[in-house]
């Protein structure tokens, strides 16, 4: 991670962001440090979320972040990604393949003492009936104290910044988003969001069981798209699974390749039919400006012309890097050079879109929604694209 003697703290001279600033945080486990460099970026930068949307790892930084202060959010974040960070798994000068299945054996053997431990009900073999909140591998009561330590709840529940975590309901199998607009959060929420089976427990919130909501859809872009009411938005949609790679030559690279591909952004898609919505409401405002006066203040017309609206908004993707020694595993490398090189590149790419502000480019108003690409793009020299 980097040093806590860089800077910490907004820039004097803030930069301005049209519309509400909206976080969007993938799942992604050991990934996730690259979402607190993007917040730190942010930070510095004077761009303060009003809302952050979050699964799985996105839940937990997203809670980390809305549940404190600004002024303590990334001192929270650092502290999050130091308790996990794992210092001795290897010997220096090991092969890196060595290296990595060593790191991924401690880790599965042993877990993470902040985060997670070996659950007892393993030792009653795969088949044993031990119950909906203990079928896993492992136990996520580190992580609940962990969270309490961390998250101010009372500061969460004042509403000072919307949180978003998304769920699957064990029982109906249905996605469901948890936000505090709407109701006091708990713990069980952020933990719900986190909980990735059958590695994780299900947790239940008010006497139902729910599942990581990756499992579902890995990034909660469409609870933004899908809002009501609609507000004017630039949208930093952290992607940490790359959608698209080379074609695999070996079953391990094809293993890798598949857990990308499942785990990836849906964001595209998710867009198209989003931008065929919003040109619709578009379309449905610029019609109305042509009904005569007295057809406008009829309730009837009043009710069909509320479906319109003007708002905009900015897509800022960032896309996380792939590493050279990257592995099927990758989301499991807590290892301290993982997570610094993750937050590192997480940092840098976010300085990248700041200084580019593609919010401030002009938008066609029959569309209202842009999408902004960046971090692989200024990697490679590429001309990012809008």
């Amino acid at each position: 991670m980097p040093s806590t003697s860089e800077q910490t703290t907004p820039a004097n001279s803030p930069v301005t962001v049209p519309g509400q600033v909206v976080l969007v945080l993938q799942g992604g486990g050991a990934l996730g440090a690259y979402q607190a460099g993007v917040y730190q970026a942010l930070h510095e930068a004077g761009i303060e979320p009003h809302w952050v949307i979050g699964t799985s790892i996105g839940a937990i930084n997203g809670a980390i972040i809305a549940g404190n202060p600004p002024e303590r959010r990334l001192e929270r974040l650092r502290e999050f990604w130091d308790s996990v960070a794992q210092r001795t798994l290897a010997a220096p000068g090991l092969l890196p393949a060595f290296e990595n299945w060593i790191r991924d054996l401690l880790i599965v053997t042993r877990g993470i003492p902040s985060f997670f431990s070996p659950s007892d009900s393993v030792w009653k073999g795969l088949h044993a009936e031990v119950g909906t909140d203990g079928a896993s591998f492992y136990s996520t009561a580190p992580l609940r104290d962990t969270l309490r330590k961390l998250v101010d709840f009372d500061y969460l529940n004042a509403r000072a910044t919307r949180l978003t975590v998304g769920t699957v309901n064990v029982g109906s199998g249905r996605m469901r988003y948890f936000t505090n607009r709407d109701a006091d959060m708990r713990v069980e929420h952020v933990m719900a969001s986190a909980a990735f089976p059958p590695g994780f427990p299900s947790v239940r919130v008010d006497g139902e069981a729910y599942w990581d909501g990756g499992i579902y859809s890995n990034t909660p872009l469409e609870a933004v798209l899908d809002d009501n009411p609609r507000r004017d938005s630039v949208i930093f949609s952290v992607q940490l699974w790359p959608s698209s790679g080379p074609e695999p030559v070996s079953i391990q690279q094809a293993m890798g390749r598949q857990r990308d591909i499942q785990y990836s952004s849906r964001a595209e898609s998710h867009l198209e039919r989003q931008r065929q919505i919003h040109r619709l409401r578009h379309v449905i405002r610029e019609l109305s400006a042509h009904l005569p006066d007295d057809e406008r203040a009829q309730s009837e017309v009043k009710a069909l012309m509320a479906w319109g609206c003007g708002t905009t908004m900015h897509v800022v993707e960032l896309d996380a890097p792939l590493f050279d020694g990257d592995d099927i595993n990758k989301d499991i490398d807590f290892s301290l050079s993982g997570i610094g090189r993750r937050w590192s590149a997480g940092y840098t790419d976010t300085q990248h879109a700041i200084a580019r502000a593609p919010w401030d480019e002009p938008l066609d108003p029959m569309e209202g929604i842009a999408v902004h690409r960046t971090g692989a793009a200024h990697r490679s020299g590429e001309a990012p694209a809008a």
